[in-house]
């Protein structure tokens, strides 16, 4: 056989997984190993003929994907004969080229960028795909490009709303997207588009974001004015006219009086299509309304953060649309501060997800869950979130980790690994998934199901996750996600831990990487107790004493303190299985309280106090601040001015004097000015 089929040598197992599935991928390897291989014959035209022992006839044509290649068995869609074809094919090229290494064609040998495909894709790509392909890319999305590199070679472009990766550099057939279609849709066409437009301003990058144009421009795309409108500036106004309000009322106040707003700002950026303030406003009002609920997901930090973030979020847009309208192309084009483009949800075709645990919450009027998925194949970080009403007094109740989404409970998901067909994602990573039993399996977890989870999703030390974190653009300026700074890291060892009754925490110190105690090779751990899990610490404390087997590693939301990563845990891996506090029903045990186990910096612990200051302001309204409140921002602001913190210092000053100033419009800009500069120093002091 003379193998000229180089696009199916190029074909790892991994990229077969993204193809096809896991099953078929380990069932065709074991026929491969016990040499239950097909009669192969390829036709002039390039096309493989497959004939196996049990009568079936599997064919594929050129230009074709695996789910194009027909075969006679009974399956209604992919089967396994398809996946063993590429396998065997492979096997027998090897056998003809003992020297060629396994899945690696002729000219595999250095790096490579789809690019390539521009020349060629009016010829391969049919014409309505081109032109859907055109009416996207008007929109000039923002396109994420990670190129080849030799410990990753699938090259990769984040869309708004889906992922395409290139397992193939000679055909652009085996190009996958993680929408619907799978393949041949015009997704794959503007990733293409967007590593030809990057090749051209930056030839040979590691990574890029273009905003993209289509190639019949002819050039880059223009950065469009997005403020030059009077509905931009109304939507900026009662933005900006909400806020104070916030502010100045407080987020305590009823919140019939802030409906009128918050529908009208919700309106003016649907209409706009400004998606991420959209998510940014609904965040706000979510959080507020928890609150009122007294709902254990609240933290008046999370409200301060959404307030000053929003804020941050226009005025970085302002300034990029400014630098674009005097011909200076901005670092982070305002359409991509905003979200223009990015639209509604998107259908997931064959879609793989690892569960990386779940957090619970309970209010005075609902109770809800947050389960946590990677997609190993794109690093994707996806949610599902769901509440239902709290049953009445005297009402039998349902546990909430009993709950069902999709037809499983909410205990058995938060431990599992996903296969379904019957996704559909939202821009935030909000994911959705069918209740139908066909289009979705749950498999059980393993002890190696976060092995395949890469960088910068999976950190392999507690240094190189600190500088990921020093070094990632500010949330203001990323995508709005719906949950953010997920990762994972694998444990060495567990040090010390402790129990602090007083704050209701459990901490611990986690030794991380390949050296045990190696200087910046470790993270704090803290979980704090939470009414909706009532086991939670317990479990944790169980799993952190070895009592599954020694802890492998950890995932969760990670803060960066005065340069120590902290991780609040939504699960451990242990040697016995997936521990995922929040949903476990451990016995409950003495936990010993013991010293300090890490105490702030006094940088940390001083901007800790103004932020504190803050919420109350917040919570309680500027208008109904007394001479004491007045005094104590007084006092903080002299603890700055000592400590060299000379600019915060200014700004709290500002702020105080414009609570007693008649015109009080600056003051939500003078106040998340000050948050976030203060939580920047938290993070690197």
């Amino acid at each position: 056989m003379n193998a000229r089929r180089t696009d199916l040598l190029e074909l790892t197992p991994e990229a077969l997984i993204a193809l096809a599935n896991a099953g078929f991928v380990k069932r065709a390897q074991k026929d491969l190993a016990e040499g239950n291989l097909p009669a192969l014959e390829e036709l002039a035209d390039a096309t493989i003929r497959a004939t196996y022992a049990d009568g079936h006839c599997a064919v594929l044509g050129p230009n074709s994907t695996l789910r194009d290649a027909s075969c006679t068995c009974p399956a209604s869609g992919l089967c396994r004969h398809r996946v063993t074809l590429v396998l065997a094919y492979q096997a027998q090229a090897r056998a003809l080229s003992p020297a060629q290494p396994e899945n690696q064609a002729a000219d595999d040998a250095g790096p490579w960028s789809p690019a390539h495909f521009a020349a060629t894709m009016a010829d391969t790509v049919p014409a309505s795909t081109l032109a859907q392909a055109a009416r996207l890319a008007a929109a000039q999305p923002v396109v994420k490009l990670i190129a080849w590199q030799e410990a990753a070679a699938v090259p990769s472009a984040r869309l708004p709303m889906c992922n395409v990766r290139f397992f193939s550099r000679s055909s652009l057939t085996h190009a996958r997207c993680d929408c619907k279609e799978g393949s041949g849709c015009a997704h794959i066409v503007l990733a293409v588009w967007a590593f030809a437009q990057a090749e051209l301003k930056s030839p040979g990058f590691a990574e890029a974001s273009v905003t993209l144009a289509s190639p019949q421009e002819g050039g880059p795309a223009p950065v469009a004015r997005v403020f030059g409108t009077q509905a931009a500036a109304t939507l900026l106004e009662r933005t900006q006219a909400l806020a104070l309000q916030v502010w100045l009322d407080g987020s305590s106040q009823p919140m019939l009086a802030l409906e009128a707003r918050f529908e009208e700002v919700f309106g003016l950026a649907k209409q706009l299509e400004w998606c991420w303030i959209g998510e940014s406003l609904h965040g706000m009002k979510d959080l507020m309304l928890a609150q009122h609920a007294r709902s254990s997901r609240f933290d008046p930090k999370l409200l301060l953060s959404a307030l000053a973030d929003l804020h941050a979020r226009l005025a970085a847009a302002v300034l990029a649309d400014g630098q674009a309208a005097a011909g200076r192309l901005p670092e982070v084009p305002a359409s991509q501060l905003l979200g223009i483009g990015v639209k509604g949800e998107v259908a997931l075709d064959h879609l793989r997800l690892v569960s990386l645990g779940t957090q619970l919450w309970a209010d005075d009027e609902a109770e809800g869950a947050l389960l946590v998925f990677a997609d190993p194949d794109t690093l994707a970080v996806t949610v599902i979130e769901r509440r239902w009403p709290k049953p009445k007094a005297g009402e039998p109740g349902i546990a909430i980790k009993s709950r069902r989404i999709a037809g499983q409970s909410v205990e058995r998901l938060a431990a599992s690994q996903v296969v379904t067909s019957g996704a559909r994602r939202r821009a935030n990573g909000a994911l959705e998934i069918a209740a139908g039993a066909r289009q979705t399996n749950v498999l059980p977890f393993s002890s190696r199901a976060w092995d395949d989870l890469m960088a910068p999703l999976r950190q392999s030390s507690a240094e190189g996750l600190r500088d990921y974190l020093l070094d990632a653009v500010p949330d203001f300026a990323r995508p709005l996600q719906a949950i953010e700074h997920m990762h994972v890291v694998p444990v060495a060892q567990v040090g010390e831990w402790e129990w602090n009754a007083a704050r209701q925490t459990l901490s611990a110190w986690i030794e991380v990487g390949q050296g045990l105690h190696e200087p910046g090779q470790r993270l704090l751990l803290r979980k704090r107790h939470n009414p909706a899990a009532p086991h939670a610490v317990d479990a944790l404390a169980s799993a952190l004493s070895g009592e599954f087997g020694a802890p492998l590693a950890v995932s969760g939301t990670v803060t960066l303190e005065a340069g120590l990563v902290a991780i609040d845990p939504f699960a451990i891996l242990t040697e016995q299985r997936a521990v995922v506090p929040d949903v476990e029903s451990t016995a409950a045990r003495e936990l010993a309280p013991a010293a300090l186990l890490h105490e702030a910096p006094p940088l940390v612990h001083l901007a800790g106090q103004v932020h504190a200051l803050l919420g109350r302001w917040m919570r309680q309204g500027l208008r109904h601040q007394a001479a004491g409140a007045l005094k104590e921002a007084e006092d903080l602001a002299a603890a700055m001015e000592r400590n060299g913190l000379a600019a915060a210092a200014a700004l709290l000053r500002e702020a105080v004097t414009l609570m007693q100033a008649p015109d009080k419009q600056p003051l939500p800009g003078k106040l998340a000015t000050l948050y976030l500069l203060l939580a920047e120093i938290a993070r690197s002091a």
